[in-house]
């Protein structure tokens, strides 16, 4: 099999990564997407296959049982989210680099496993009040659901220094033509 390489893209909830990652796939054709799986309820605006695998509780334990995953966690109660080893395989095979989206653990697990293969970029808020006026600003989250993002994002912030590269996104269309200018880089 034909190993390409790997462009990991970790924030909290809010920081812009998924604006970042579609703007990549639109610019950079050499990536593809690496959809990851989740137990979690499908939003209106989401398709099976193309934004998550959505699965079962009980069918996302059994891959884990199975070893299909590259990483796993759970996030929240019953929300588990993963990278399948066969999505990755499918990607190279067809002559591609990986692009991840994935949260901050996802990101330095992903890291871990594929080593000098990867970039792990962190996409920084410019400020916790910022990413929660974002957050707000989706109008998706109950104030409970707002508050656990929120402290779960302070945790995440600590992290930062793990990754590569820090990228911040204050002003989007600046950290979109970082982000392509690193990723060029370390693909080339």
């Amino acid at each position: 099999m034909q190993e390409g390489k790997c462009i990991i893209f970790s924030a909290p909830s809010g920081a812009g990564k998924t604006t970042i990652v579609k703007r990549l796939l639109e610019e950079i054709k050499a990536l593809r997407f690496s959809v990851s799986a989740c137990t979690r309820e499908r939003r209106v605006n989401e398709t099976d296959g193309k934004d998550y695998y959505f699965l079962s509780i009980n069918d996302f334990k059994n891959k884990i049982n199975r070893n299909e995953f590259i990483e796993w966690e759970e996030v929240y109660t019953d929300h588990y989210y993963g990278t399948l080893k066969k999505e990755i395989e499918r990607i190279w095979q067809e002559g591609h680099h990986v692009i991840f989206d994935v949260d901050v653990v996802g990101g330095l697990n992903l890291k871990k496993y594929f080593g000098d293969k990867a970039l792990a970029i962190f996409v920084m808020p410019p400020s916790i009040q910022e990413l929660e006026a974002r957050l707000r600003g989706r109008a998706t989250e109950t104030e409970d659901r707002l508050a656990k993002r929120i402290g779960k994002a302070e945790q995440e912030l600590k992290t930062a220094d793990q990754f590569d590269v820090i990228l911040v996104n204050e002003h989007l269309e600046e950290a979109c033509e970082e982000a392509k200018s690193l990723v060029r880089n370390f693909i080339d």
